[in-house]
């Protein structure tokens, strides 16, 4: 159903438009560009974006009276514009516009972007309008627009406009505008044959050069304009206008612009205009690079479409849950593709969608990377790399703290250094504040999961061997040396961090910052450090003896990790239950219903306190779930292992009471929390559960969070829907060497159907209320075990395994 592969915005809404533009923005794993209409320029309503993967630069800006170092995801400049006037009249875009018959469609399917309107200008002119546009998925420098124009109710001369604009800054997130965000310098423009025009810019402080080179094609019904168009040169732009051209009423002229971008990071680099010139006029043809884009695009939805078939009474409202699952895989497919795998780069928590975060990576990773890993293991192993490259980075902050091994930082972007700011501002007070968010030393497991979770259901050991054990065994060190022994308690500790809960900075009416034992840190510093183990183990003999000897991995160190999993602290409060971290049961209780007939939204509790001068330090509040996130990331069964190691017995009821206390003490600030919810909850209570994962789903399409998907999508809570989808509802997951299926499709979905990399075999599986199937490709091989509620079958090459459950 072509409702089910386009998002369709019917009426132009200015309000409307900034969420628009990141939903339908269109890239290909080397850069994107935000769906802003190509007429538009920044202002209230518009901000066209256009962002290269690790595209970073760090500016030093003046604020609260200091210097602060900020590195941001530069906006580069602008390659949409394009335009058209009528006469002498003014351009198209330049004056108010006045719509009529908008539609705007985002084909996920083919990867393309298109618009259909009328407009009249002050002398009731109509004209009718058609765009469309794409970033290729093919040819990763290369993207195109095609404007058709017909005249309405006129006839008389027109001309067409583009331009290539380098006028651009970072402005598109509000509460950073007292920062500076002018990070490109225009170094040249120019002109090439007939019809093309070129830019050159560079960040001023990373130096990253950049070219874009753009080849105009005016078309009177089907023939091709041969005169050449005039070229304007000025300081940061570039533009190209047509020859004026004499139209007849319902006539058809259209104007074809591809654009190629090049960077001085590229391989094979000769000189970077002369080479985009080059690319350029290799691709000359509109439709034949569509074609091809497309032809990609087929092959990304063969690897990753993920089918949701939902009785229209339980289906989401207005935008159909099949529609919004394909919408979230789009986006993470045109965040990191095949394009992606020369690149050292990661999945930002916001895509390169917009500049929120700054375009940093977090530990947002330990739900992002799953997805690569089901579908496109190579891409996950790629963005693993990214990791592996700043190992020496995360050796040299863990030293610098004092700490062995390896410390990763909370924000990352070009260089693996710590790229947190000290201080942000709070939009309730106007207030900056200090941030102490590079305490979440919880990043580094997060890096961890994603190293174990690839290797297990990949088995790849050759990447194992050379990457993930020595960076999971620095992992364990720098966990290893963060713990220390509490004499009275008899007992290891962790100190002076904050846990994934982000509102507690510091214990209350403590002097340091930081928490004492936060459950979530601790639980899975042990299990870093028995993951560890359990990579040596799996190494040959001669691998495992390099590592050791390359890391001076000393026995003695081994078995302090074996100690800590047994004497560490876990904090429990007096009515059992296991306490958010020491001193949790002495906060007080927030008034919730007060607060929540105060503001329409209690999400950033945090900013609403501080901007009354008070704390969320005092209260028992979280902005997301915490403690409650070792029951979504690990199984409840090993979970409950470490815990009894430590002397704490987790039965299934302490779990239930535990997740249902923790979820009345949240206020859901980030969109990653209902995605967790929405999963521990399956099995206690499956409505709120359900309630939990439709707002998750609603989160980027309906911007439910009030203006922060327009600075940018989330990528975590998108990749954890469809990783949901197949691994909560369709019950598909790797254990012990096999694929295990148990599904549990809710009441009024119909059937699910995915594809699955296991093992390096692409699997495509299928089930609905009562029945499981599973096609194994040919040619693969081997076969694959497969356990469906309880029971084992062997799946081979060539077969349809099917089975009742």
């Amino acid at each position: 159903m072509t409702e089910h592969w386009t998002l369709t915005y019917r009426g132009f809404d200015p309000e409307e438009e900034s969420l628009r533009e990141a939903l339908c923005t269109l890239g290909n794993g080397y850069f994107s560009t935000r769906g802003a209409a190509e007429e538009a320029n920044a202002d209230e309503v518009h901000y066209p974006g256009t962002y290269i993967a690790g595209g970073y630069n760090r500016l030093e800006s003046r604020v609260a009276n200091r210097g602060v170092m900020n590195e941001d995801l530069v906006n580069f400049p602008n390659w949409l514009p394009l335009s058209f006037r009528i006469n002498d009249s003014e351009w198209f875009g330049e004056g108010r516009i006045e719509y009529s018959d908008f539609t705007q469609k985002l084909n996920l399917r083919e990867g393309t972007l298109s618009r259909s309107f009328v407009i009249r200008d002050a002398r009731d002119r109509d004209t009718r309008v058609m765009t469309q546009r794409f970033v290729s998925m093919r040819d990763p420098h290369l993207a195109a627009i095609r404007m058709s124009v017909e005249p309405v109710n006129w006839s008389g001369r027109m001309q067409f406009r583009s331009e290539l604009d380098g006028g651009v800054t970072n402005a598109g997130v509000a509460r950073y505008r007292d920062l500076r965000g002018d990070h490109i310098t225009v170094e040249g423009t120019g002109s090439s044959d007939k019809d093309v025009i070129w830019l050159r810019a560079r960040t001023k402080q990373a130096a990253l050069e950049v070219s874009l080179c753009s080849r105009q094609r005016v078309w009177v019904e089907d023939e091709v304009l041969g005169e050449a168009g005039a070229v304007t040169e000025g300081a940061l732009t570039v533009a190209w206008t047509s020859p004026i051209l004499e139209v007849q009423e319902g006539q058809s002229i259209r104007i074809e612009k591809v654009i190629s971008l090049h960077t001085s990071r590229d391989a094979a680099l000769g000189g970077l205009v002369e080479d985009g010139l080059a690319h350029l006029r290799r691709w000359m043809d509109f439709d034949d690079l569509l074609a091809q884009h497309r032809r990609a695009w087929n092959t990304l939805w063969d690897q990753s479409d993920v089918e949701i078939n939902v009785d229209p009474k339980h289906d989401m409202s207005p935008y159909p849950m099949q529609l919004v699952v394909r919408l979230h895989t789009f986006h993470l497919l045109q965040t990191a593709s095949s394009n992606t795998l020369s690149l050292d780069v990661s999945v930002p928590a916001r895509g390169w969608t917009g500049e929120a975060y700054r375009g940093h990576i977090f530990w947002d990773e330990a739900y992002i990377l799953p997805f690569y890993i089901l579908h496109v293991p190579e891409i996950a192993r790629s963005l693993l790399l990214y990791r592996y490259r700043r190992l020496d980075e995360a050796r040299a902050a863990a030293a610098a703290e004092g700490y062995a091994g390896a410390m990763f930082p909370w924000q990352s972007g070009s260089s693996g250094r710590e790229e947190t700011q000290i201080i942000h501002l709070n939009p309730k007070s106007g207030k900056w504040d200090p941030d102490r968010s590079r305490l979440q030393r919880h990043v580094s497991a997060a890096i961890a999961l994603n190293v174990w979770r690839y290797v297990q259901a990949t088995e790849d050991r050759q990447f194992l061997e050379v990457y993930g054990a020595e960076m999971l065994v620095e992992i364990a060190r720098f966990w290893s040396s963060l713990c220390h022994w509490n004499g009275t308690t008899k007992q290891f500790e962790i100190t002076g961090v904050m846990g994934p809960d982000e509102f507690h900075e510091t214990c209350r009416d403590a002097d340091e910052d930081g928490l004492s034992n936060n459950t979530y840190t601790n639980v899975m510093a042990i299990w870093c450090m028995e993951r560890a183990q359990d990579a040596l183990k799996l190494l040959v003999a001669p691998a495992r003896r390099r590592l050791t000897e390359a890391l001076s991995l000393m026995p003695a160190e081994l078995e302090r990790w074996r100690e800590i999993s047994t004497k560490m602290t876990i904090p429990v409060m007096p009515n059992g239950l296991i306490a958010h971290f020491d001193g949790y049961e002495k906060l007080d209780e927030l008034d919730w219903d007060r607060y929540r007939a105060e503001h329409c939204d209690i999400g950033r509790m945090d900013r609403i306190l501080k901007a009354k001068d008070d704390s969320p330090d005092r209260y028992k509040l979280s902005k997301q779930a915490d403690l409650c996130m070792l029951f979504y990331f690990l199984d409840n069964a090993e979970i409950a292992e470490i815990l009894h190691r430590l002397g704490y017995e987790l039965t299934e009821e302490r779990i239930r009471d535990t997740i249902k206390y923790y979820r009345d003490r949240t206020s859901h600030g980030s969109t990653m929390s209902h995605l967790v919810f929405g999963a521990i909850l399956e099995e206690i209570e499956p409505q709120i559960a359900w309630k939990h994962f439709l707002k998750a789903m609603r989160s980027d399409i309906e911007d439910i969070q009030g203006g922060t998907t327009p600075e940018g999508i989330h990528t975590a809570v998108m990749a954890g829907t469809v990783r949901h989808v197949i691994e909560r509802f369709a019950g598909v997951s790797i254990h012990s060497g096999k694929v295990r299926i148990s599904p549990r499709l809710p009441e009024g979905i119909n059937f699910v159907r995915c594809r699955y990399q296991a093992f390096g075999i692409p699997l495509r599986i299928r089930m609905d209320q009562d029945a499981v199937q599973v096609e194994v490709p040919e040619g693969v091989s081997k076969s694959v075990e497969i356990a469906i509620a309880g029971s084992s079958y062997e799946a081979r090459p060539g077969s349809v395994l099917t089975a009742a459950y």
